[in-house]
């Protein structure tokens, strides 16, 4: 299920400001501990697109866990091999790859392994 017409100007209107509460000087320290937002190039579209998202981290790996994945296209670029992004991480961006994963109850996380500084 795919968002069109008026339901997707409101996603992108909440992503725009979820983006700019994130890259704050004073919000951003305090929204930017669970939110950061990711950068990556469709597979299909060759654009660029950013986007807010929640995740955790522990060390040189990000997990990006995917609310209501059937709903949403951007985390299949990621898919199978997976895909190169970059994500905003303690103010600077940094690369890696990411790949997606179904687990037998729908859920959808994105694992993010970064590369090295």
């Amino acid at each position: 299920m795919a968002f069109g017409g008026p339901g997707r100007r409101l996603i992108q209107a909440f992503n725009a400001v979820a983006t700019s509460l994130i890259t704050a000087p004073m919000l951003g320290s305090l929204f930017g501990r669970r939110l950061t937002t990711i950068s990556y190039v469709g597979r299909r579209s060759g654009q660029t697109f950013s986007l807010p998202v929640g995740y955790w981290r522990s060390g040189d790996e990000v997990r990006i866990g995917v609310a209501m994945p059937d709903a949403k296209a951007w985390w299949r670029n990621f898919a199978g091999e997976g895909g190169p992004l970059t994500i905003r991480l303690d103010g600077a961006n940094r690369t890696g790859q990411a790949v997606a994963q179904r687990d037998e109850h729908g859920a959808v996380t994105v694992a993010v392994r970064l590369d090295p500084v």
